[in-house]
């Protein structure tokens, strides 16, 4: 009987042993899962920001394009269409130049 009861007692402590352990491995697989969430959704932020960085700078780029097509559009309508002396046609373009890029005088 003793020896049943040995046995018992050695098979609940082994019992014990064993889900101690499964509890300390389930704990380590949810602590690596959280961190390679967030890994994962850092390096997601990361590209989100290089692909927002990249787009500011496309769309700036652009705009800096547009702008200096207008301006060349202008003073080529101006050489058109006024026939001026240098100084004031200087000061025409200049007006414009202004104009195109909200400067004020």
């Amino acid at each position: 009987m003793r020896d049943v009861i040995q046995k018992m007692l050695e098979a609940e402590a082994q019992a014990k042993r064993l889900v101690a352990e499964a509890e300390a491995e389930a704990d380590r697989i949810r602590a690596d899962a959280r961190r390679q969430a967030q890994q994962r959704a850092e390096a997601i932020r990361a590209d989100a920001r290089a692909e927002s960085d990249r787009l500011v700078r496309e769309a700036a780029d652009a705009a800096d394009r547009d702008r200096a097509d207008a301006l060349r559009r202008a003073a080529e309508a101006i050489d058109r269409e006024v026939h001026l002396d240098d100084q004031a046609r200087a000061r025409a373009v200049e007006r414009v130049v202004r104009a195109v890029t909200g400067q004020t005088a």
